[in-house]
Parts: C-alpha cells; sequence; structure tokens
C-alpha cells in the first residue's frame, strides 16, 4: 500500500514539472508581443525604442531557453508567479487570490448540485433500467451534455433576466451595494442564480451518464444475481452490492470535475461578467500577460494533478483489489 502511494506521488510531481515547463512554452507560441500590444494602445504614439525599453525592462528580450525558462522555474518554485503586465506591476498571485474566491462560489456550488442530483438520477435510472423514469433521465440527460454551456447561459439570460426580469444577468452585484449588509448578500445571491444553474445544467448530463451506464453494468454481475437467490431485498441489495461497485467510475468523474473548480468556467464567466478566474483568464489572453496566464494554469494544472491524486487514493478505499 505505502509503495502505491509513493509511486502515485512521484508521478504527480513529474507531471507537475512537465506541466510547468509546457506552461511556460504554451504561452511564448501565441502571435504578439505583449509591449507592442499594450503600448500600441497608448494615446500618444509610442516609438520602437520605447516599446524596446519596456520589453528589456520585462526580461522579454532574454532567450527563452535557457535564461527564461530556468527564472521561470526557480520563481514558481519560490511561489514568485512574477509581476502583471496589463495591471500595472501587481503581484500575480494577489490578482488569483482576488478573483479566485468568486470561482471557487460559482463553480463550487454548481458542481455540488450537479454531483447530488445527477449521481442520484442516474443511479435510478440504471437501477431502473428501461422504465419511463430511465427514458426521460436519459433523454434529458444527453440532451444537457451535448449543449455548450456558455448557451445555455444565453438562453437563461434571454427568458429569466431580459424577458421576465426575474434576476440579474449580469456581474456579481447592483451599483451602490453596501459590501457586508444583508441586501448584499441577497443582491449577490440573484447575480449568482443563472450562472449557478447554467454551468450546474452543464455537468448533470455527465454524471447521469456515467452513473446511469455504471449501475446498468453493475445490476447485470453475477453476484448480484445471487444476491436475489439468497432473498435480498432491492433495497438491500442497492445499498449492500450496487451503489458501491457502482460508485467506482463515478468517483474519477467527480475529482476530476473538482479538479476544475480553481480554473472555472471560462465561457460562462464571460456570458455573465462574473469577476472570476475565467474572467482574468481572457483579460490576460488578450494582452498577452504571460506571467498571468502561467500562473492561472499552473494553478489549473496543478489541481487536476491533485484531483488525480485524490481518484487514486479514493479508488483503494472504495475497491480493496486496488490496494493489492
Amino acid at each position: 500500500m505505502s509503495r502505491r502511494i509513493g509511486s502515485i506521488l512521484i508521478r504527480a510531481i513529474i507531471t507537475l514539472l512537465m506541466v510547468a515547463v509546457l506552461n511556460f512554452v504554451l504561452f511564448r507560441v501565441i502571435p504578439g508581443d505583449p509591449a507592442a500590444l499594450l503600448l500600441g494602445g497608448a494615446r500618444t504614439s509610442v516609438s520602437a525604442e520605447q516599446i524596446e525599453v519596456q520589453r528589456q525592462n520585462w526580461g522579454l528580450d532574454r532567450p527563452l531557453f535557457p535564461d527564461q525558462v530556468l527564472d521561470y522555474l526557480s520563481s514558481t518554485l519560490r511561489g514568485d508567479f512574477g509581476y502583471s503586465f496589463k495591471f500595472r506591476g501587481r503581484h500575480v498571485a494577489d490578482l488569483i487570490v482576488e478573483r479566485l474566491p468568486a470561482t471557487i462560489v460559482l463553480v463550487g456550488l454548481a458542481q455540488f448540485i450537479a454531483i447530488i442530483c445527477g449521481v442520484m438520477l442516474g443511479l435510478y435510472a440504471g437501477w431502473r433500467r428501461g422504465g419511463a423514469g430511465d427514458n426521460i433521465a436519459t433523454g434529458a440527460s444527453l440532451a444537457l451534455y451535448s449543449t455548450p454551456a456558455f448557451w445555455l447561459g444565453m438562453i437563461l439570460v434571454v427568458i429569466f433576466s431580459t424577458a421576465l426580469g426575474w434576476v440579474p444577468g449580469y456581474g456579481a452585484h447592483s451599483p451602490g451595494a453596501i459590501a457586508g449588509s444583508l441586501d448584499w448578500l441577497l443582491d449577490y445571491l440573484r447575480h449568482l442564480a443563472l450562472p449557478v444553474t447554467a454551468v450546474a445544467l452543464g455537468l448533470v448530463g455527465q454524471y447521469v451518464v456515467v452513473a446511469r451506464a455504471a449501475m446498468s453494468d453493475v445490476v447485470t454481475e453475477d453476484y448480484m444475481v445471487t444476491a436475489r437467490a439468497k432473498g435480498l431485498t432491492g433495497g438491500q441489495m442497492l445499498m449492500r452490492h450496487a451503489f458501491r461497485n457502482a460508485m467506482l467510475p463515478v468517483v474519477t468523474l467527480i475529482t476530476l470535475n473538482l479538479g476544475y473548480v480553481v480554473a472555472g468556467a471560462i465561457t460562462v464567466e464571460a456570458v455573465f461578467a462574473w469577476p472570476g478566474i475565467g474572467g482574468l483568464t481572457v483579460e490576460a489572453l488578450n494582452a498577452r500577460d504571460y506571467p498571468v496566464l502561467q500562473g492561472i494554469f499552473l494553478l489549473l494544472g496543478a489541481s487536476i494533478v491533485v484531483a488525480n491524486l485524490a481518484a487514486d487514493l479514493a479508488y483503494g478505499l472504495l475497491d480493496p483489489r486496488v490496494r493489492q
């Protein structure tokens, strides 16, 4: 068991190192020079010499390999993600910490709703496969699974914000809201309603499909036939035998999706102008803000690696055969 955990940890460390190097290279191949893009938008004309001076200040004139990549890796190991080009020299870590809570609230709440509803509905559909409930749940989940979340978001805005006017469809707060008050909290929840619904609907289809397929496989196993022959009731068969075995592939999906919580739903955040990591990613990408993009995607890569690590450990708890 300890050897297995050690092997998992070593793979996780190697993967993180590879993610860090790929993270550095990925954004250097994007067309466009950040100094020219930012200074080129100034009201007064900017000369080529001034742009070159700014590139030197940012260290962009140095060779990519090995100078820039070694500086990047050493500073990353120290926890220093550098300074933003676009946001006037602010620390990348400060920008991420500032935007991260909004994303965790949005995607975390949506994931929780989708997991509870999707897994329970999928397990029920798989247990009662072939029935009316199974057909309805499967059809609806496949429709949601194949629909882009941002399109769902736009439909929700048109119906519930523009047409009916029930909830806001833009931002996280109304202008003039006093932070910390009860009205501020209620206003925040009203702004949160539509983006959470859009993300949850986009995720619930995945959980229904995977949970139903897992349960459908389990109910045909020999040990389920034996349990029925021994006189166990449907509830006993479900809780003692079917549920735990059907949860194995579902746990993998849950842990991997939880790894994306810190990344946010970029397209949904863009639709609702939600001030989270997704919005920050779009702003940094448009400005070729390498340090911010590197910090965000390194955080995303680390969260996915940790999620895989959690899935491997959870498998060992759910299935004793994995611990052998």
